[in-house]
């Protein structure tokens, strides 16, 4: 066996990266638009005012999407778009853009999966204090609720935040994305605290809305990979520390403090041991809330962010990525390329939470460019899919439910601080004249899903 035969292959994208349109018809301002205007906190200067200007020109991305074969279309909705304050008021020009955009995809064979939070916070929202409000959970299901009933009637795919360890981690912990803070540790769990109540809250509303939701999140998670896959103890280790919680590094990139709250209702002992002092007054009851059902577990993999073995003195040791030695085949990010990560990820994920597996995000950053002879020669990206992919297809036959697959991105777009630095997409943009070109990878793809990825 393989891939299940209703195995769902796509692409993804997020608002603020892709739509321009920034302030059109009546949106309002993000945390990202601020952000973008903040003298040295994006490389050249780069804003995503226009970025792939996907909100005027969806139609020919819908019709690309088609061309290429995608089943499914995973994309995020601009929350101030919809209510430019963030609550309150709502724009009925920002529902109608995604309403066109999903019956287009409808109309096109394509299913639409909806992220309901990529990044682009409300900025009045951040005046108010942001998740550090502990009126941001009802902020959030509100808004849940006004955008499950303009489109749960089509939509029935759901993911409610997009890598809450990387908008608090990021945004408010290490400062490099908006709002671009940095917060001690205190404050760090109550967002974080915040963050899960208004994911709870928001599965709640999607159910009471949508007949036949299918509901999950987009976690980033510390990707690991071992040397020797036979080694049980280097495995045993590897597993254990990806759901331990430690004081080192990005407090929020740990995946354990957001996703065994978000299945098992609790937080891991050693984050309550050390932040449960700092957590909102009556937390505890929060709790089953923030713990529901939810129908796959979402993650989005890039690369190992620690590599396993057993060192010379037989003990269990891991090595991180910048550490790989000089020559590591490496991105244009300068992310380490290391396929076995999805491997070992989905199977610590399955294994754990027991819930299907959805691979959200996954690709790499290119220095692509259209060729003279009017293609997009992406060599790298088929390769580097090629490998991620085969790792993939070793986790399903092993045993790991894995139910679907999207590829980052659809088209290449603005990279939060690198600007336009990079290239994720499927299809090259010229951000000059907005011409679309489909790279070699498009139509790889496109094989891949034609064959249900036996075609590699």
């Amino acid at each position: 066996m393989s891939f299940k035969p209703d195995m769902v292959w796509g692409a993804a994208t997020a608002s603020y990266q892709i739509e321009g349109g920034w302030d059109a018809d009546g949106k309002g301002p993000s945390v990202w638009d601020r952000m973008a205007r903040w003298p040295g906190k994006v490389k050249f200067g780069d804003t995503g005012n226009v970025s792939s200007d996907h909100y005027h020109r969806y139609p020919e991305d819908v019709a690309i999407m088609k061309e290429i074969g995608l089943q499914a279309y995973r994309f995020s909705l601009s929350w101030p778009r919809i209510m430019p304050e963030g609550k309150g008021a709502v724009n009925q020009a920002g529902l109608d853009f995604y309403s066109r955009l999903v019956d287009s995809l409808l109309e096109t064979g394509i299913t639409p999966w909806v992220t309901l939070f990529h990044w682009d916070y409300p900025l009045h929202l951040f005046y108010e204090g942001g998740w550090m409000n502990s009126a941001s959970p009802q902020w959030f299901e509100d808004y849940t609720e006004v955008v499950v009933k303009a489109l749960g009637d089509r939509v029935k795919h759901w993911i409610t935040h997009n890598e809450p360890q990387m908008f608090i981690g990021l945004g408010h912990e290490v400062g490099e994305h908006a709002p671009g803070m940095k917060h001690p540790r205190s404050d760090l769990a109550r967002m974080i605290h915040h963050t899960l109540l208004a994911h709870g809250k928001s599965c709640r509303k999607i159910r009471e809305h949508v007949d036949g939701a299918q509901i999950g999140w987009a976690t980033a998670n510390g990707a690991f990979q071992v040397a020797d896959p036979s080694d049980e103890g280097v495995v045993a280790q590897a597993k254990a520390d990806l759901f331990d919680y430690t004081e080192t590094g990005v407090m929020a990139f740990q995946p354990a403090v957001w996703n065994d709250p978000a299945f098992f209702g609790k937080y891991p002992e050693n984050f309550l041991r050390l932040h449960g002092q700092s957590l909102p007054k009556g937390w505890e009851e929060d709790m089953a809330a923030i713990q529901h059902p939810l129908d796959f577990s979402g993650f989005n993999t890039y690369n190992a962010a620690r590599h396993y073995f057993r060192n010379e003195q037989g003990e269990v040791a891991f090595e991180e990525p910048w550490h790989f030695g000089n020559g590591f085949p490496r991105t244009h990010f300068q992310w380490a390329i290391t396929p076995e990560c999805l491997y070992w990820t989905a199977v610590a994920f399955y294994e754990r939470y027991q819930a299907p597996i959805a691979i959200l995000e996954n690709g790499l950053s290119g220095a692509d460019w259209v060729h003279t002879d009017g293609k997009c020669h992406d060599y790298h990206r088929i390769d580097f899919l090629t490998r991620y992919l085969s790792n993939l297809r070793r986790a399903a036959k092993d045993g790991v439910d894995v139910a679907a697959y999207f590829q980052w991105s659809l088209l290449d777009n603005f990279e939060w601080a690198e600007g336009y630095n990079h290239r994720f997409g499927l299809v090259h943009v010229d951000y000059e004249t907005l011409k679309r070109t489909p790279k070699d990878s498009a139509y790889w793809y496109s094989e891949v899903i034609k064959s249900n990825g036996t075609n590699f």
